[in-house]
């Protein structure tokens, strides 16, 4: 089996285009890969946290990535600062990469914007760690957003760089799997803008723990617009809230817009979202109900993560050591 490593920043419980876009995948490719599934609580300290939250959130995306199906024990699941390895290997990365790939990066320009020259150093080099964090452990693939493509193509110029530099081939080449058309789920207040816990409005996104109540409301309060459903997928352009909803619907039920048209297609809005709410009731309750019996038991979610930083770190040490050998660091 290839090794798939992939991570997620600890915001707390996941909301659904966390979900669609990402988790859901992450659990299906445990049937085909050997999988290291990590809470990059490292990256979150890139921009200040509070430090109790980041603690208790870190425990609530591991209690949801348990709900949605990642299984611990066939596969691995742990929190990125528990496994000292990543932050060795870090170190020989910042001395491999250019300062000229990261000031290439969009996303440090994007996130940084007119204020780069005080926003953290670690938000700079935030691609080396993240190179670090795959291939510590030789992975060789890793489910990403496209959004993410262009640091894994970093990755792996400074993976090869490391080996010319060094005269070895240690470094594997990292693909990106770049997962398909579920992975933007748009805001159910403005069908332009991605869903996504940082909105200040909860009614602009379905989180995992929503009992049916809270769900249904939100459905029901999501923007639309007076026209009817269209019988062809042409009729949603220009209709951002209709295609948001309808790829919701067609991600739910492993189908596409056309699918769900041909379903839905000339009902108007009420009885459709009748139909959504239902369906997100159906597939996010059991979730819901495990995502809080596990965060009742905050022991049993910190035992399973203690666990799996032991099993990663095992699997990483033997890597970094040879790294640091190449490098030239004496071992006394």
């Amino acid at each position: 089996m290839q090794r798939i490593f992939s991570g997620i920043q600890p915001s707390g419980i996941p909301q659904l285009g966390n979900y669609l876009g990402a988790v859901r995948n992450w659990v299906a490719l445990q049937d085909s890969h050997e999988c290291l599934y990590c809470v990059v609580d490292l990256h979150a300290i890139t921009v200040w946290q509070d430090p109790a939250a980041l603690a208790q959130q870190t425990r609530e995306l591991a209690a949801s990535l348990l709900a949605c199906g990642i299984d611990p024990k066939g596969h691995i699941l742990f929190n990125q600062s528990a496994v000292h390895a990543h932050l060795r290997l870090a170190w020989i990365f910042n001395c491999v990469a250019r300062m000229g790939w990261l000031n290439r990066m969009t996303q440090f320009k994007e996130k940084a914007g007119k204020d780069r020259e005080n926003v953290s150093t670690g938000l700079f080099t935030y691609p080396n760690l993240m190179a670090a964090d795959i291939l510590v452990y030789h992975a060789t693939r890793v489910p990403v957003g496209d959004d993410q493509r262009q640091h894994l193509e970093l990755a792996n110029d400074i993976a090869q760089k490391f080996n010319r530099d060094y005269g070895v081939d240690f470094f594997p080449n990292i693909e990106p799997m770049i997962m398909g058309p579920a992975a933007r789920v748009m805001s159910l207040r403005d069908g332009t803008k991605k869903m996504s816990k940082s909105d200040p409005s909860e009614q602009s996104r379905i989180n995992l723990t929503d009992g049916a109540d809270e769900i249904a409301l939100k459905i029901r309060r999501a923007k639309t617009d007076p026209e009817p459903l269209p019988s062809e997928v042409e009729g949603l352009d220009g209709r951002p809230e209709a295609r948001n909803l309808t790829g919701i619907y067609a991600a739910l039920t492993d189908t596409d817009h056309a699918g769900v048209l041909r379903e839905h297609g000339g009902k108007g809005f009420g009885d459709f979202k009748k139909a959504l709410t239902d369906l997100l009731v159906a597939k996010l309750g059991p979730i819901s109900e495990e995502t809080r019996r596990l965060l009742a038991d905050p022991g049993t979610i910190e035992s399973v993560l203690r666990d799996g930083a032991r099993r990663a770190e095992a699997l990483a040490t033997p890597i970094v050591e040879e790294a640091e050998r190449l490098v030239g660091f004496l071992k006394v």
